[in-house]
């Protein structure tokens, strides 16, 4: 109620009929109507998702502007700014070290 609240009865904002179709498609795997402990935890933490590759994806993805899957010294400090807000490079921390691939 504090992001949407019907009280008017019309019609539901998109984003909330896709955030349905996300729960009872994705989140209550059981189909009880509800999120268990290990639903939360499937969602939060999903066995077959790689946060750390999916982040490294995305850094080389955004950064790579001549898109040859490598990045040079150039490109990473063009975006330095998406670096240093990456849990990939521990916030920017992994970005002041030494590194040959640089």
């Amino acid at each position: 109620a504090d992001m949407f609240a019907n009280e008017e009865g019309g019609p539901e904002p998109d984003w909330v009929v896709t955030e349905r179709e996300q729960f009872s498609d994705f989140r209550d795997l059981n189909k009880d109507g509800k999120m268990d402990k290990d639903e939360i935890q499937h969602w939060i933490l999903p066995q077959d998702y790689d946060h750390a590759l999916a982040e490294a994806r995305h850094l080389v993805h955004e950064s790579d502007v001549d898109k040859d899957q490598k990045l040079t010294k150039e490109e990473v400090l063009d975006n330095w700014n998406m670096f240093v807000g990456s849990q990939a490079t521990n916030y920017g921390e992994d970005l002041t070290r030494n590194h040959d691939e640089l």
